[in-house]
């Protein structure tokens, strides 16, 4: 499967500008299977979301969908949505054509007073698509290793996890990440994103890395661009049913 991450520097509070930054970088990479996108790319990071929050009506969203049906591919991301029931949400899409499941993001940032305004979700979400089944997270949920744990949350073969990680937490980045695909013997595909907002420097340094931590792309630090790599979900199967760690974990 060839997953491209789109790292992407947000505009702030501009859907239409990041929906037509993010068109061209899918136009200039085009043929992937799943395109994943960093946390809240539509408006940037916002812990107060009044006025900048999208609906359930998410020009974002539709965008995702369309570009789904007209590549015949999956995209992820996360978007900040005001949802018909008066709550904010940071929901993690997976859309695939004809179908849209969501996760919302469980562990809120409350350092950052996320925790005040979004309400969490309680729920794992596992998608699928051409036979493979993905876990959602979303940025803070890497710090959380039983949230995430294989065969608690539910059997899946690769994580994607969407962020808005600063740079001065960069190093947790790095270990965190890898850390998840090890203990899960799984891929992992991280999106982060570059550029500045009013709180944080982003690096980025998005990457997909596999069951033993090893790096098969990371995007350059601080530069948008789109990383594409290819996941062999056969080789992984095989290592899995050689090395059997999964069957030793702690539930």
């Amino acid at each position: 499967m060839t997953v491209t991450i789109l790292q992407t520097d947000v505009s702030w509070a501009c859907p239409d500008e990041n929906v037509r930054n993010v068109q061209q970088l899918v136009a200039g990479s085009p043929g992937a299977d799943l395109y994943v996108l960093p946390e809240m790319w539509a408006t940037g990071f916002a812990t107060t979301p009044h006025d900048i929050a999208e609906n359930d009506d998410s020009i974002a969203l539709r965008w995702m969908q369309q570009t789904a049906a007209e590549r015949n591919c999956a995209l992820s991301g996360s978007l900040l949505i005001h949802t018909a029931d008066g709550t904010y949400r940071n929901r993690h899409f997976f859309v695939t054509p004809g179908s849209t499941v969501s996760y919302d993001k469980h562990h809120l940032f409350t350092y950052g007073h996320e925790d005040e305004f979004i309400t969490p979700g309680h729920e794992h979400v596992i998608a699928r698509w051409h036979g493979r089944r993905f876990l959602l997270l979303t940025c803070y949920d890497l710090r959380f290793p039983v949230w995430s744990r294989y065969g608690r949350a539910g059997e899946y073969d690769a994580i994607i996890a969407v962020a808005n990680w600063p740079e001065s937490r960069q190093q947790a980045w790095r270990v965190l990440t890898r850390a998840r695909a090890i203990e899960n013997q799984c891929y992992l595909i991280g999106a982060n994103r570059v550029g500045d907002d009013q709180f944080c420097h982003y690096r980025g340094e998005s990457l997909v890395c596999d069951s033993k931590g090893d790096t098969l792309a990371e995007a350059d630090p601080g530069t948008q661009q789109a990383l594409t790599a290819v996941l062999d979900f056969e080789k992984q199967d095989g290592v899995r049913r050689r090395f059997k760690v999964l069957e030793s974990r702690d539930l």
